[in-house]
Protein backbone atom coordinates (compact mmCIF):
# COMPACT_ATOMS: atom_id res chain seq x y z
CA UNK A 1 0.00 0.00 0.00
CA UNK A 2 1.54 3.29 -1.06
CA UNK A 3 1.18 6.43 1.05
CA UNK A 4 0.22 9.08 -1.50
CA UNK A 5 0.06 12.71 -0.48
CA UNK A 6 -3.17 14.62 -0.87
CA UNK A 7 -2.94 17.09 -3.75
CA UNK A 8 -5.14 19.60 -5.56
CA UNK A 9 -4.73 20.59 -9.22
CA UNK A 10 -6.22 23.85 -10.48
CA UNK A 11 -5.72 26.16 -13.43
CA UNK A 12 -5.74 29.91 -13.86
CA UNK A 13 -6.15 31.75 -17.16
CA UNK A 14 -5.67 35.36 -18.19
CA UNK A 15 -5.64 36.50 -21.83
CA UNK A 16 -3.33 33.89 -23.46
CA UNK A 17 -1.51 32.84 -20.26
CA UNK A 18 -2.28 29.52 -18.63
CA UNK A 19 -1.06 28.45 -15.19
CA UNK A 20 -1.24 24.90 -13.80
CA UNK A 21 -1.13 24.95 -10.00
CA UNK A 22 -0.49 21.85 -7.86
CA UNK A 23 -1.08 22.21 -4.12
CA UNK A 24 0.23 19.50 -1.79
CA UNK A 25 0.81 19.16 1.95
CA UNK A 26 4.12 20.73 2.91
CA UNK A 27 6.03 23.51 4.60
CA UNK A 28 4.89 26.58 2.66
CA UNK A 29 7.24 26.43 -0.34
CA UNK A 30 6.10 28.20 -3.50
CA UNK A 31 7.77 27.56 -6.86
CA UNK A 32 6.88 29.16 -10.20
CA UNK A 33 8.36 27.33 -13.22
CA UNK A 34 10.70 25.42 -10.85
CA UNK A 35 12.11 28.64 -9.34
CA UNK A 36 11.39 29.87 -5.79
CA UNK A 37 8.91 32.73 -5.63
CA UNK A 38 11.41 35.16 -4.08
CA UNK A 39 13.53 34.92 -7.28
CA UNK A 40 10.56 35.69 -9.57
CA UNK A 41 11.07 38.92 -11.53
CA UNK A 42 9.82 41.65 -11.98
CA UNK A 43 8.91 42.61 -8.43
CA UNK A 44 5.47 43.97 -9.38
CA UNK A 45 4.50 40.57 -10.82
CA UNK A 46 5.82 38.83 -7.68
CA UNK A 47 3.71 41.09 -5.46
CA UNK A 48 0.66 40.36 -7.63
CA UNK A 49 1.20 36.62 -7.11
CA UNK A 50 1.78 37.05 -3.36
CA UNK A 51 -1.62 38.79 -2.88
CA UNK A 52 -3.46 35.47 -2.96
CA UNK A 53 -1.03 33.97 -0.42
CA UNK A 54 -1.12 36.99 1.92
CA UNK A 55 -4.93 36.97 2.04
CA UNK A 56 -4.96 33.24 2.84
CA UNK A 57 -2.77 33.80 5.91
CA UNK A 58 -1.87 30.65 7.87
CA UNK A 59 -3.63 28.39 5.37
CA UNK A 60 -0.85 28.87 2.82
CA UNK A 61 1.80 28.03 5.43
CA UNK A 62 0.90 24.33 5.55
CA UNK A 63 0.96 23.66 1.81
CA UNK A 64 3.54 23.52 -0.96
CA UNK A 65 2.54 25.22 -4.21
CA UNK A 66 4.08 24.33 -7.60
CA UNK A 67 3.12 26.39 -10.64
CA UNK A 68 3.87 25.95 -14.33
CA UNK A 69 2.87 28.94 -16.43
CA UNK A 70 3.27 29.72 -20.13
CA UNK A 71 1.98 32.12 -22.77
CA UNK A 72 1.30 35.84 -22.69
CA UNK A 73 3.32 38.56 -20.99
CA UNK A 74 4.75 38.64 -17.50
CA UNK A 75 1.79 40.49 -15.91
CA UNK A 76 -0.71 38.24 -17.64
CA UNK A 77 1.22 35.24 -16.34
CA UNK A 78 1.29 36.73 -12.83
CA UNK A 79 -2.48 37.21 -12.84
CA UNK A 80 -3.01 33.65 -14.14
CA UNK A 81 -0.81 32.29 -11.32
CA UNK A 82 -2.62 34.45 -8.77
CA UNK A 83 -5.98 33.13 -9.93
CA UNK A 84 -4.79 29.51 -9.94
CA UNK A 85 -3.38 29.75 -6.41
CA UNK A 86 -6.51 31.44 -5.06
CA UNK A 87 -8.91 28.87 -6.55
CA UNK A 88 -6.63 26.05 -5.43
CA UNK A 89 -6.52 27.25 -1.83
CA UNK A 90 -10.32 27.67 -1.76
CA UNK A 91 -10.75 24.10 -3.05
CA UNK A 92 -8.07 22.79 -0.67
CA UNK A 93 -9.63 24.31 2.46
CA UNK A 94 -13.30 24.23 1.38
CA UNK A 95 -13.63 27.48 3.34
CA UNK A 96 -16.46 29.90 2.63
CA UNK A 97 -14.68 32.58 4.66
CA UNK A 98 -11.57 32.41 2.46
CA UNK A 99 -13.74 32.48 -0.66
CA UNK A 100 -15.61 35.58 0.52
CA UNK A 101 -12.29 37.24 1.48
CA UNK A 102 -10.99 36.76 -2.06
CA UNK A 103 -14.25 37.99 -3.61
CA UNK A 104 -14.30 41.13 -1.45
CA UNK A 105 -10.66 41.94 -2.24
CA UNK A 106 -10.77 41.32 -5.99
CA UNK A 107 -13.34 39.24 -7.87
CA UNK A 108 -10.85 38.30 -10.62
CA UNK A 109 -8.99 36.11 -8.13
CA UNK A 110 -11.72 33.48 -8.43
CA UNK A 111 -13.71 34.51 -11.51
CA UNK A 112 -11.82 34.91 -14.77
CA UNK A 113 -11.67 38.06 -16.84
CA UNK A 114 -13.26 37.30 -20.21
CA UNK A 115 -11.75 40.25 -22.09
CA UNK A 116 -9.70 39.32 -25.14
CA UNK A 117 -8.01 41.19 -27.98
CA UNK A 118 -10.41 42.20 -30.73
CA UNK A 119 -9.47 40.73 -34.09
CA UNK A 120 -8.31 42.88 -37.00
CA UNK A 121 -10.78 43.64 -39.81
CA UNK A 122 -10.20 44.54 -43.46
CA UNK A 123 -9.87 48.14 -44.60
CA UNK A 124 -7.43 49.31 -41.96
CA UNK A 125 -4.35 48.49 -39.91
CA UNK A 126 -6.19 47.40 -36.75
CA UNK A 127 -9.47 46.28 -35.24
CA UNK A 128 -11.23 49.68 -35.37
CA UNK A 129 -8.90 52.11 -37.18
CA UNK A 130 -9.59 52.78 -40.85
CA UNK A 131 -7.61 54.39 -43.66
CA UNK A 132 -8.25 58.12 -43.97
CA UNK A 133 -10.30 59.45 -46.84
CA UNK A 134 -9.27 62.54 -48.76
CA UNK A 135 -11.90 64.16 -51.02
CA UNK A 136 -9.90 67.13 -52.34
Amino acid sequence: MSSRKKSQLTTGKRKTSKARVVITEGKGRIRVNNRPIHLHEPQLAREKIMESIMLAGDTAGGVDIRVKVHGGGYMSQAEAVRMGIATGLVKWTRSKRLRSTYLQYDRTMLAGDARRKESKKFGGPGARRRKQKSYR
